[in-house]
């Protein structure tokens, strides 16, 4: 059982600027949500850490100012961050379990009590952007779930912010190089050519901005979004996840994909979480067991920082990521074809990413009258996102590879020996991520509709 104890609402401790932040195209089709993460520390200290956490708080946030803004609605269905100086909200909690009671601590509903709970039911307006909750358990271990605007903030940002607090909490100071590049994003992020040809939309397919296939004999998604879904927890070894991508690897060139992969004058292999998305992709397209004729695709988002002429510096503040799409792909080819297969269709579709590409999708955004067409919805009563349905035939495949538990930040109390994503909702979303254990092994997480999810743990590791 997990109690509240205290709630803070936390301001910059130093005046900061006031006025309005400004948000790019790729941040104007984000869903007004809230990533959760948590950070599990196996802590044994009786102080009282949420003055620490409090007062490290509202330092960085003098650095951060935008993030105790609030977003607001504009023109358009445009939004922006007003800085007011609102502040972020702290909650101190207690609850009555250990460490061993959640086991791995990977997503599932028992989380949800660690995480700051969101009332989507609030104004835009009067959503702090930032919610954390200070969790001390009854073997004095801690959790902090942290909660930060999707729209504001991607992975990198997100992880700056927490990694530059955690270091003020614990004594430190920061440096030229480790506080946030507040950059022009209407100068940055724009719809325009080096060579003063314009750009026309047109140009690209835009995959990302079209629906997704639905079940052969429907118009919509309306009936498979109904219905009841679970979540799988599947374990992967290094030597399994290295089996995976050998696998993918070692295929052959096939008459399929022949001339896909030869025609790349610089081929390289399929990296992991390619082969892995691509075998997660084929386990789902078994376990559905849907028509051969079925079109499937793969849903990701991927980061844009590096592939923009000139590139993004790594402190650039903001959410710089952009969601792309596979090609239209038959699920019986999928799951019938060798692993390359769909390895190759989920490099296609990151690949498609490029900086001609990219300016052609932020000129596609601002050209249009309401965003409200291309961002998800939320259902402000059940805090749920109606955007498009990613799920049954498709999938949406996140990775958290990179994001090692022994990277994560120390507040003072060592490294955290979890961190990931808090939940996982909504058929067809996948995270891969790595385990608790360590020592490079990974986890899969996976909701799935229910009669879909035991056939998909077998198909998964009899394919390995």
């Amino acid at each position: 059982m997990v109690s509240i104890k205290s709630i803070h609402t936390v301001v910059p401790s130093e005046a900061t600027p006031n006025g309005t932040f400004l948000l790019s195209q790729s941040q104007q089709i984000k869903a007004h949500t809230q990533a959760l993460t948590i950070y599990i520390y196996n802590s044994n200290h009786n102080h009282n850490i949420i003055d620490t956490m409090r007062h490290s708080l509202a330092k960085i946030l003098v650095h951060y100012y935008p993030l105790a803004g609030r977003l607001r609605m504009i023109e358009g269905g445009r939004m922006e961050v007003e800085c007011n100086n609102k502040g972020v909200l702290l909650l101190e909690a207690e609850s009555t379990n250990t460490l061993q009671d959640y086991g791995d601590f990977e997503p599932n509903d028992a989380l949800r009590p660690l995480q700051p709970a969101v009332d989507y039911s609030e104004p835009m307006e009067n959503l702090p952007l930032v919610m954390v909750q200070l969790t001390r358990f009854a073997c004095g271990g801690v959790c902090v779930g942290f909660g930060i605007s999707n729209v504001v903030v991607d992975g990198i940002s997100g992880t700056l912010f927490v990694d530059a607090w955690a270091k003020l909490a614990r004594g430190g100071t920061l440096g030229e190089d480790e506080k946030p590049l507040f950059l022009d994003k209407m100068a940055i992020l724009k719809a325009e050519t080096n060579d003063e040809k314009p750009f026309t939309a047109s140009r690209f397919e835009h995959r990302e901005f079209k629906q997704l296939p639905v079940m052969i004999g429907r118009c919509d998604a309306s009936e498979e979004s109904k219905k009841e879904t679970d979540l799988a927890i599947l374990k992967l070894t290094r030597e399994m996840a290295e089996k995976i991508k050998k696998k993918a690897n070692d295929d052959g060139c096939l008459e399929f994909d022949h001339e896909a992969v030869t025609a790349q004058k610089h081929w390289r292999p399929y990296s992991r979480y390619e082969s892995i998305a691509a075998h997660i992709w084929r386990s789902a397209c078994k376990a559905r067991n849907a028509d051969h004729n079925q079109p499937t695709v793969v849903l990701t988002v991927a980061g844009i920082r590096n592939r923009l002429k000139p590139p993004l510096p790594l402190n650039y503040f903001g959410n710089a990521t952009h969601p792309t799409v596979t090609p239209t792909c038959l699920s019986g080819d999928i799951a019938s074809k060798p692993l390359r297969y769909g390895a190759q269709k989920i490099r296609e579709a990151i690949e498609l990413l490029t900086d001609e590409y990219l300016r052609s999708a932020f000129e596609f955004i601002e050209r249009q009258d309401h965003l409200g067409c291309l961002r998800p919805k939320l259902n402000r009563e059940s805090g749920c996102v109606e955007g498009p349905f990613l799920g049954n035939p498709n999938l949406n495949i996140w990775s958290w590879m990179s994001n090692m538990p022994t990277y994560g930040p120390d507040f003072g109390w060592g490294r955290p020996v979890y961190m990931g994503p808090g939940e996982i909702t909504g058929d067809g979303r996948a995270f891969i991520m790595p385990a608790a254990s360590g020592e490079g092994n990974l986890s899969v997480a996976i909701r799935l509709q229910t009669p879909h999810v035991e056939p998909f743990v077998k198909f998964f590791y009899q394919d390995i």
